[in-house]
């Protein structure tokens, strides 16, 4: 039996409902993984689509946003949907900046818009066709 692929889904308060839109209609792709999400963004994909298995975190300010990291660096997530919204003002910019820096680093497909996951999510690397699972080196210069 193979392992269930992962993936992180995060949006800000703004793209909740485009998120939210996302996942209802996906639900049966997605229904093959095993999502994490903050905790109000996984609170509204559990409502609307109760078939999908979606394990909440804190929420992003309260220390989300760096749970979904240590996944990250942990290698215990296959990708990670953000939808960033850049029209409002970001408390927490450090911590969004740091989470896209750790999905940089690893190499794990990152979406921050509906369109980039929706082809992320038809990939043949998010289905785990062809993942590197080689930890980067990290030059100090």
């Amino acid at each position: 039996m193979t392992e269930r692929r992962t993936l992180a889904l995060i949006a800000h308060d703004a793209k909740k409902d485009e998120m939210v839109a996302f996942a209802k209609q996906h639900e049966s792709k997605l229904a093959d993984y095993k999502l994490f999400a903050t905790g109000t963004t996984g609170g509204r994909i559990q409502d609307a689509c109760p078939s999908l298995d979606v394990e909440r975190m804190k929420s992003g300010p309260l220390g989300g946003d760096q749970q979904i990291g240590a996944m990250i660096a942990e290698r215990a997530l296959d990708g990670l949907f953000f939808f960033v919204d850049p029209l409002s003002p970001m408390p927490h910019d450090v911590d969004v900046k740091a989470l896209m820096r750790l999905a940089l680093v690893y190499d794990i497909p990152m979406a921050l818009n509906r369109s980039t996951a929706d082809i992320i999510l038809r990939s043949a690397r998010l289905a785990g066709l062809s993942t590197s699972s080689q930890t980067p080196e990290i030059s100090s210069q």
